[in-house]
């Protein structure tokens, strides 16, 4: 198969994550792949041996219709099979080529709840049909979507997200190398990942983790994730801080590490006792995922897919209470370590069972098969 993947960019998120491990997959079985970016290249950037165009689009009409031209140009030399895109505009960007290069299958996909508001849910309806399939990461992603009619449930497919369970596997020098390094010493670490946007909710978080510091005071917090434009700005003492449009309780930073972007992920997972996720929303994350398959016990707020990924190997309580967040992480941190132990594994169990990333790949590869087999 030759197959294209559209995505906005390739920037450190989950979903570009997950899209580039599909490609690399797909071309390690033999398949002629290429990447095919609307935005230009990042500083911070998902590294791929892959082929990649970046279409340097903005939002100039000159500008769009020159990156239109260019990819135009590519596929038609490509002459892909299958067009695979990754969030809305990538999603309407491949949709709206369909006529230009009618032979190649579509299939769009969905990695959040929510894409925005009720313009681009009409976008969606009004191109649904230029699209072969539509898949979503989670079944609650599938739900709103349908809910909100922007696409129809026989042409809406559900495709979780898969973990690599060898890269994302304990280990224990690793943890002891980790913790010395980060100077963790003999504390209850807690680690959260993820950019700092208003979907990850960080100020529940903050609030949360300040009583369960007032609780145990030694605990730490480390967050791992890169500030989305203009979200730091520095307090007196020189830390940076959260973030734009939100606002932090005074004394909530306390024992809190912001870590930045961080690309040894698996290590700072080894070094952490526990994972929590506070967002409002999300698709399917990604990164509680690779906790489980860490070993690590898990706490999270009830957003999207994360309670189909966690299933009964974590807690998970509502989304913006930051009192029960709390309640959960000290219940967790009360436990002997033997049952918080017993935890990680059934953790990692369930992606073993669930999530591996050979079985997505496999299911992936066999929708690009049917797509391309209905349309001959």
């Amino acid at each position: 198969m030759r197959i294209v993947y559209v995505l906005n960019s390739l920037g450190i998120g989950g979903a570009e994550r997950q899209a580039l491990a599909i490609a690399d997959r797909m071309f390690l079985r033999g398949h002629a792949v290429a990447i095919l970016v609307l935005g230009p290249r990042l500083i911070d950037e998902w590294p791929t041996t892959l082929s990649v165009i970046h279409l340097d689009m903005d939002k100039t009409p000159a500008n769009v219709l020159g990156a239109v031209v260019k990819a135009r140009r590519f596929l038609r030399a490509f002459r892909p099979h299958l067009i695979h895109s990754h969030s809305f505009h990538a999603n309407i960007f491949a949709r709206l080529f369909k006529p230009l290069i009618p032979s190649a299958g579509i299939l769009s996909t969905v990695h959040n709840v929510y894409e925005g508001g009720w313009q681009r849910m009409l976008v969606y309806r009004l191109t649904d049909g230029l699209a072969n399939r539509t898949t979503t990461v989670s079944q609650a992603a599938a739900d709103r979507f349908v809910r909100l009619r922007a696409v129809p449930r026989h042409r809406c497919f559900v495709l979780p997200n898969g973990i690599d369970i060898a890269e994302f596997a304990p280990d224990e020098d690793r943890r002891a190398l980790m913790r010395e390094t980060m100077g963790a010493g003999e504390s209850f670490i807690w680690i959260a990942a993820g950019r700092m946007v208003p979907a990850k909710d960080y100020p529940n978080l903050m609030r949360a983790f300040k009583q369960v510091r007032a609780a145990l005071p030694s605990t730490q917090l480390w967050i791992a994730g890169a500030g989305a434009d203009a979200t730091q700005k520095r307090i007196a003492d020189g830390r940076k801080v959260l973030l734009s449009g939100f606002s932090v309780e005074h004394g909530s930073m306390e024992n809190v590490r912001l870590l930045g972007l961080r690309r040894d992920m698996p290590a700072l997972l080894d070094a952490a006792d526990a994972f929590v996720l506070s967002s409002a929303w999300e698709g399917m994350p990604l990164v509680v995922g690779e906790a489980m398959a860490m070993e690590k016990p898990v706490v999270a707020t009830d957003a999207g897919g994360t309670h189909e990924l966690v299933g009964s190997a974590g807690t998970i309580v509502p989304v913006a209470d930051s009192s029960a967040l709390a309640a959960a992480m000290l219940n967790l941190m009360q436990l002997s370590d033997q049952a918080r132990q017993s935890q990680g594994r059934a953790a990692r169990d369930r992606i073993g069972s669930c999530f591996t990333f050979e079985a997505r790949a496999d299911e992936w590869e066999a929708l690009y098969r049917s797509i391309i087999e209905t349309r001959n």
